[in-house]
């Protein structure tokens, strides 16, 4: 028997009121800060499938939130996109003791800890150095990234993100997988994934 691994969940959760923004044609402003919040909520959630759950906040109201929601919190000094919140997501959960990270977007609406816990179990079957990427639908995304260890790759969140994953992956000679969901597929970007998410639920 190996020794056990424990796994950060780190859940990306940008300030509501600046979330969002490409759905401006569909959704006002009122509505697209609920839509944040509650599918922020729901990454919470979904996260317990980990062994502790960072979320990485880019407000102190997403940071009040969060800490109500059960999460340990790393308050952001300002947002600095994507990469950078992953970052300092991945620096707390080393300095906490973490073998392993799964980082988590806030925006997926289907997110159940069921899978999140599949994408974990998947994980654990592959040797060590390893990066396991969840797919978006379309725009070549990456709605959540495995590493063990937490600094296996460097990170290339936002467009084309998943062929930039796995090239560094095989260049640094770390293994790469994909790991399909349907529950973690949708992300909510444009007014196009509203209809997605209408056809799915």
């Amino acid at each position: 028997m190996g020794l056990a691994v424990t796994t950060w969940v780190i859940v990306l959760i940008k300030d509501f009121n600046s979330a969002k923004q490409r759905l401006q044609p569909a959704l006002g402003p009122k509505a697209r800060r609920e839509l944040a919040r509650r599918n922020a909520q729901l990454a919470v959630r979904a996260a317990a499938a980990g062994d502790h759950v960072l979320v990485v906040a880019g407000s102190e109201e997403v940071a009040a939130l969060a800490t109500g929601w059960g999460a340990d919190v790393l308050a952001e000094p300002r947002q600095e996109g994507q990469n950078v919140a992953a970052a300092r997501g991945i620096a707390r959960a080393v300095e906490g003791g973490a073998d392993a990270v799964l980082l988590l977007s806030s925006d997926l609406p289907l997110v159940t800890v069921d899978a999140i816990r599949d994408v974990l179990e998947s994980a654990a079957r592959m040797a060590a150095p390893v990066a396991v990427a969840v797919p978006a639908v379309g725009r070549g995304g990456t709605n959540a990234l495995f590493l063990r260890p937490p600094h296996a790759i460097t990170l290339h969140f936002g467009a084309d993100s998943l062929d930039k994953f796995r090239q560094e992956a095989v260049s640094r000679g770390v293994e790469f997988a994909i790991h399909h969901s349907d529950a973690m597929a949708l992300d909510l970007d444009e007014p196009g994934d509203l209809a997605r998410l209408r056809r799915a639920v």
